[in-house]
């Protein structure tokens, strides 16, 4: 039998970009503060190291990146605008900075434990600080191994998946490196 541990250590391992499009479909799962609640990743963008230039890893380690220098399979959870928490996966060996950034997903499972995080019943987690806050991701869980009370287990997409370019920055906007089940 093949654990999740097993198998993620299996999808998180190559570039960048293709670990990304492997995410699409797997289920991120949380057991946060004794509320399990899970979705299932239907978008995600890479990102390189130093040399990707949206990259958080362009000006090198610092405290504030340092969890994207971690070892594959660690979470790099940082603060977008100064408001909302944003998620990423590490992939890749240690030092060498990627990361996978977790931009929505289908509810599947603790639907009303999401709707009451983010005081609404719809658009619960399409969109990266929608996602981090329905599943109850903040600043506390950056540098967190998964396979705790985060769990990333790998899956099939739940569609066709498509490549554009990422949104959201300024640099490198010409990449095709953000994925999307289309449904």
């Amino acid at each position: 039998m093949v654990t999740p541990a097993t198998d993620l250590a299996g999808i998180l391992e190559g570039d960048v970009v293709e670990v990304a499009r492997r995410l699409i479909g797997a289920t991120l799962q949380t057991r946060i503060d004794g509320y399990q609640t899970a979705i299932v990743v239907t978008e995600v963008e890479a990102y390189g190291g130093p040399e990707d230039a949206a990259s958080h890893a362009v000006r090198g380690r610092t405290q504030a990146n340092a969890a994207m220098f971690a070892e594959a399979g660690t979470l790099y959870v940082y603060r977008s605008y100064g408001v909302h928490w944003c998620a990423n996966v590490v992939v890749g060996p240690r030092d060498e900075p990627a990361a996978v950034l977790l931009r929505g997903g289908e509810p599947s499972l603790g639907i009303p434990i999401m709707e009451r995080r983010r005081k609404r019943t719809n658009n619960l987690t399409d969109g990266p600080g929608k996602l981090c806050q329905a599943l109850g991701i903040t600043g506390e869980h950056d540098g967190v191994f998964l396979g705790g009370p985060i769990e990333l287990i790998p899956g099939t997409p739940l569609g066709p998946v498509v490549a554009t370019p990422r949104i959201g920055i300024t640099k490198a906007t010409d990449l095709p490196w953000r994925f999307a089940a289309l449904r």
